[in-house]
């Protein structure tokens, strides 16, 4: 937990830096180089380097500043020289060969047209996009390069003259960094952050998980989105533990470096969203688990997206003989408007299961229990409420529900963000009598939340509504569908007069490379997913689609983007499919 009267993030980097200067802050791995232990005081030094950085070039505290780096030490260092430096950090996603550079652009000049930045932080190779996106998202004081930086700074020895970092006068109410979440619209929406709210979060978050000094963080995540800014960065060095953090992109390529790390570190916390104990069960061989020991994982802690109980089951049967225990696979909700954490399922005792009937579920949006013989699903807790936060379910009215009836998830904390920077209309809406509407649905039972989707998500068919979510969980269990690469949307059918539900399902490779040009197989596989739709759920396929690999579109945090693979169905496949 944070040090008891430190009411700002910078205050609390400098005990840290004071009370164990060599101790290790940051492990930063790269695939094939060694790893970079990085301690308090050359964290601290450069950190301090790209504040004077900042002040040299007339940064004030309160501005923004954006910073479009790839995982490293300088993207590290350049976003808490923003925090000494008293100006506000906002990470966003670098871009990749996956994304449009277009799309990539367009959501750039945005974000500089909606936040006014006062300076952008970038590499020099990608300064010349930079500035292409400058041409249409409005003036920026100042473009700073990593390579202005060449070391710790000579001017202001370390431990000397901390007067100077104005970031250590910010008042604990003004804005400490800002989060962009991911997706089609999530770069307009800068969510604005306090000291307070922070501190308060990691808190009553390092609380639910019985966070220590013993404990070391192990990350893969992105840092531009909640859970990897805040579970997988910020906890760990706000905390005073050790953090081991590796590039998002290498852990893609070869997800078995998180396991090998957590081996070597003797890693005990990791969080994950639910795609990646799918990917990392399918992917991994027992040849890259050569000498791996899980035991030291005490929380593997799913998150971010709706938790699937036999994603648990395939990720702890994987790598059980590698000592994993069943008690590490935890679950929480979270958000970046509540800083991070919303619940957290007891550690003790691990995330409760409730097997409920699917039809009822469908139909009547009531989660009842299972009846023998009869259709069921197993959904998985996102545990309680932390002890800062207090949830209510509402009805479309937004009157609070009774247990086991669905409705949209309601908050309030002492964690909330401040606002959608420069944006007053996206924060009035988003409040309700004091309680933030968080547009995802999902029940109570005994205290425990469980979430069953986005409620701008849905589909309506004749009036009744259908979560995508649970349609796609469906379709993910049919063999030859490649898991997690299944998108369900709803297109509006002139001649019904209502939506009909559309199924984008991408084939297995191995199948998809031996019956590509089989369409007979084909129609076998799209029958296949219409049955068990129609069997567990009740609905109708309107129509299923089935692509190959890279076909399907993702968000920049790799979640399957609904929306832009809606268009893109309508644009090019609406009339071919099965």
């Amino acid at each position: 937990m944070c040090p008891v009267g430190m009411l700002t993030l910078a205050a609390i980097l400098r005990e840290h830096h004071q009370a164990a200067p060599q101790k290790p802050a940051v492990i930063l791995q790269h695939a094939g180089k060694d790893d970079l232990e990085i301690s308090w005081q050359r964290f601290f030094e450069m950190a301090s380097s790209y504040a004077d950085l900042y002040s040299s070039r007339g940064l004030q505290p309160g501005e923004i500043v954006i910073l479009i780096l790839e995982h490293g030490e300088a993207l590290v260092d350049s976003f808490f020289g923003a925090i000494l430096g008293g100006q506000i950090p906002a990470i966003m996603p670098f871009l990749t060969e996956k994304l449009s550079v277009e799309r990539y652009r367009a959501d750039l000049a945005n974000l500089i047209s909606v936040t006014n930045p006062a300076a952008i932080v970038t590499s020099p190779e990608f300064e010349p996009e930079v500035r292409l996106a400058l041409s249409e998202g409005g003036p920026v004081r100042a473009i700073i390069t990593t390579s202005e930086i060449t070391g710790p700074s000579d001017i202001y020895p370390v431990g000397q003259n901390f007067d100077r970092l104005q970031g250590l006068a910010s008042p604990p109410e003004t804005i400490a960094l800002l989060q962009h979440s991911s997706g089609t619209t999530g770069l307009q929406k800068g969510v604005a952050l306090s000291h307070t709210a922070i501190l308060n979060q990691i808190n009553a978050y390092g609380a639910a998980i019985h966070i220590s000094k013993e404990d070391v963080i192990v990350s893969w995540l992105p840092l531009y989105h909640d859970m990897g800014l805040i579970a997988g960065f910020l906890l760990p060095l706000l905390s005073g533990i050790p953090l081991v953090l590796m590039s998002p992109f290498d852990w893609v390529r070869a997800p078995q470096r998180l396991f090998q790390a957590v081996s070597r570190y003797r890693g005990t916390l990791t969080w994950l969203p639910n795609f990646a104990y799918n990917f990392c069960a399918q992917k991994i061989r027992d040849r890259h688990m050569e000498g791996v020991d899980l035991s030291s994982w005490r929380a593997v802690i799913n998150c971010s997206e709706p938790i699937r109980s036999e994603s648990h089951s395939l990720f702890f049967e994987k790598f059980r003989g590698y000592g994993l225990k069943s008690s590490a696979l935890q679950t929480c909700y979270a958000m970046a408007e509540n800083v991070f954490g919303v619940t957290q399922s007891d550690l003790d005792c691990g995330p409760l299961v409730d097997e409920i009937d699917s039809r009822t579920f469908f139909q009547k949006h009531l989660a009842v229990p299972a009846q023998p013989g009869e259709p069921a699903m197993r959904l998985v807790s996102s545990g309680r409420a932390l002890v800062n936060t207090e949830l209510r379910i509402l009805d479309t009215r937004r009157h609070p529900l009774p247990e086991r009836q669905i409705g949209e998830v309601s908050l309030r904390s002492d964690s909330m963000l401040s606002g959608y920077y420069h944006r007053s209309d996206l924060t009035e809406k988003a409040f309700h009598s004091g309680w933030y509407m968080t547009g995802d649905l999902g029940y109570l039972l005994n205290g425990e939340l469980f979430v069953t989707g986005r409620k701008k998500d849905l589909i309506i068919v004749g009036g009744k509504n259908i979560y995508p979510q649970d349609i796609e969980a469906l379709v993910n269990q049919v063999p030859g569908v490649h898991s997690g690469r299944a998108v369900t949307f709803g297109v509006f059918d002139e001649s019904q007069g209502t939506e009909e539900v559309v199924v984008v399902a991408e084939i297995d490779t191995e199948v998809f490379a031996a019956h590509e040009d089989d369409p007979e197989h084909k129609k076998r596989l799209a029958q296949e997913i219409r049955q068990i739709v129609a069997t567990n759920s009740a609905v109708v396929l309107g129509a299923v689609h089935l692509v190959g690999p890279k076909w399907l579109l993702k968000t920049s945090s790799g979640k399957i983007a609904r929306a832009a693979n809606r268009e893109k169905y309508l644009a090019e496949i609406h009339t071919g499919a099965v």
